[in-house]
């Protein structure tokens, strides 16, 4: 009775984490989506721009960081609780203002909030995975990739009957906001179950549990050890350098490159959207049924394709052709490398995965400026094979993936049989 309860609350906790992905994912891309609206609105010019796009991930690694000490004195489910509210209001707040400094403070309250938020969310997930005992981290992501179809649809829209920026974000927010406060409630925080699993595991015998049973309490940093998570630090700077790539760079290439109408060069990021989705619906089973560490490689290997037929295109079909590669190849990265800190840190898994999450960020800051002087100073054809080569690079790190003794049973999976979700 016991581990019944214990196995609905994780069904519980899984759900409402997902919901919470998904929020952000929508909630990210209405602000992404409408910035030239943003621009319009508080009169920004195009050379100040850049500066407010790079404090935001800027102070965005300045969150995480700060959430690896929070987590110490607080649960991450906490945390994402409080924080998750803030970063929606803040989206209305850089909407709805006059000034430029209302933009500024709106847009630094949300950087620092949205990586305490990805770390939270991120911890969350790495928890209740260890807590299933199979994957399951690619599902939470794939609910983001649906949240950010769903915003940039709803912003699409509203550009399309011309909104103002307040009519649009109001009721959006009034909605979510509500949304992610009442799925709080189911948050599974890491040891917050397990006095209920022991005791149903002592009565009945099963053994479903046990890792995260028999994964220490603590939640120290200093055990965390930089160089064995450099590996996957790399792999997750690589991994957002290739996707800055194609949310930046792959209308300009489309029409200046391949010579295609306006019209269609908006679609290939939807494509990659897409495709982003059905690789992380499906990617969580490839991981129980070849492991972690040939997904990798294998989306590596796709990734590199989609960059090397982008770069090759002969025209605009060939080049959509190379964007839908990189959408099933890059999905699998990110949630793979988190979920790997967490095997590798058992103990300490929250720390391990903030200062994995501040490498989003740096990706992001690298990737779109690094393309574009590229692309301006040799041409853009060429500046594809940079971001190729480094996605490639992750096969070099794939065994960083593999199982460790403190991971998910034997092999690379529990059974499947074993399956309390």
């Amino acid at each position: 009775m016991t581990d019944a309860r214990g196995s609905r609350r994780l069904r519980q906790g899984r759900a409402s984490l997902a919901i919470s992905f998904f929020v952000q994912g929508a909630i990210f891309a209405l602000l992404v989506t409408r910035i030239p609206a943003l621009q319009d609105r508080y009169g920004i010019s195009d050379g100040l721009l850049p500066v407010f796009l790079a404090a935001v991930p800027i102070l965005a690694g300045a969150g995480s960081v700060g959430t690896e000490h929070l987590v110490r004195r607080m649960r991450p489910g906490l945390v994402l609780r409080v924080v998750q509210p803030i970063v929606s209001l803040a989206l209305l707040a850089a909407g709805s203002g006059t000034a430029v400094w209302q933009l500024a403070l709106a847009l630094a309250v949300f950087g620092l909030t949205v990586g305490a938020l990805d770390a939270s969310m991120n911890m969350l997930g790495v928890s209740l995975q260890r807590a299933y005992g199979r994957s399951i981290m690619l599902g939470f992501h794939g609910a983001y990739s649906l949240g950010g179809i769903a915003g940039a649809s709803l912003a699409w829209a509203g550009a399309h009957w011309d909104l103002p920026l307040p009519t649009l974000y109001a009721p959006l927010v009034a909605v979510l906001v509500p949304v992610a406060l009442i799925a709080s409630r189911w948050y599974v925080d890491r040891g917050a179950h397990q006095p209920e699993q022991a005791q149903g595991a002592h009565q009945t015998g099963q053994a479903e549990l046990q890792p995260q049973q028999a994964e220490p309490a603590r939640r120290d940093g200093a055990s965390v050890g930089m160089r064995a998570l450099l590996p996957l630090c790399l792999v997750m700077a690589f991994a957002y350098i290739g996707d800055s790539t194609v949310s930046n760079w792959s209308a300009k290439y489309l029409e200046d490159v391949l010579h295609s109408s306006e019209q269609l060069a908006t679609v290939p990021y939807n494509v990659y959207m897409v495709t982003t989705l059905l690789g992380r619906s499906f990617g969580d089973l490839g991981v129980r049924r070849f492991g972690a560490v040939t997904v990798v490689r294998a989306g590596a290997l796709l990734a590199g394709g989609g960059f090397a037929v982008v770069a090759a295109a002969p025209g605009a079909w060939v080049g959509m052709a190379g964007f839908t590669l990189l959408g099933l190849g890059l999905c699998v990265l990110v949630p793979q490398t988190f979920a790997a800190a967490g095997r590798l840190f058992p103990g300490a898994s929250d720390a391990a995965v903030a200062r994995l999450n501040i490498f989003n960020y740096v990706g992001f800051l690298i990737g779109s400026p690094l393309v574009g002087a590229l692309g301006g100073a040799w041409n853009y054809r060429a500046a594809m094979l940079v971001p190729m080569a480094l996605v490639l690079m992750t096969i070099r790190y794939a065994r960083s993936f593999s199982p460790v003794p403190a991971g998910y049973g034997d092999g690379h999976e529990r059974p499947r049989t074993v399956d309390v979700g």
